[in-house]
């Protein structure tokens, strides 16, 4: 049995980096921490909130690396002189990523509250229509088959 990929359906011209955004995606998708919101702030603008308790801004590392938002966060070493009785707040380094799609930038980012707060801004393009000329083959115009 032959798999059907995105790529290769001939109704899918040009859609062959499909398939691979959806396996990046369906690789992130594991990711449990930290938590995180995304929501619509207006026609074209997002936000995604993640929840970072207890890392600082200099902790955190937020990039874009082949139309993939990458935010990656290292806590530095607690001090050898730090006796805990309980420790349930988790300290451990986290990256999530999130796919973005064509025309979507980084607005800028902000964090208060424990809440890092990155916004985007979808570019939109123009609706441009474009009429093809149609020609002649010139090796049947001069009677030549080809």
């Amino acid at each position: 049995m032959t798999k059907l990929t995105f790529g290769g359906h001939p109704f899918l011209l040009g859609f062959e980096q499909l398939e691979r955004l959806v396996e990046r995606t369906a690789k992130t998708a594991s990711e449990g921490y930290p938590p995180f919101n995304i929501e619509a702030v207006a026609e074209n603008a997002y936000r995604i909130t993640l929840a970072v308790a207890g890392f600082r801004e200099d902790d955190i590392a937020i990039t874009v690396e082949d139309r993939q938002l990458v935010v990656r966060g290292r806590q530095a070493e607690d001090p050898a002189e730090r006796v805990f009785l309980h420790r349930g707040i988790a300290s451990r380094a986290f990256q999530r990523s999130f796919v973005l799609a064509d025309g979507v930038e980084v607005a800028g980012a902000t964090m208060e509250h424990g809440l890092l707060h990155i916004d985007l801004h979808r570019q939109v393009p123009q609706a441009v229509v474009q009429t093809i000329p149609i020609g002649r083959n010139r090796a049947i115009k001069e009677g030549v088959e080809q």
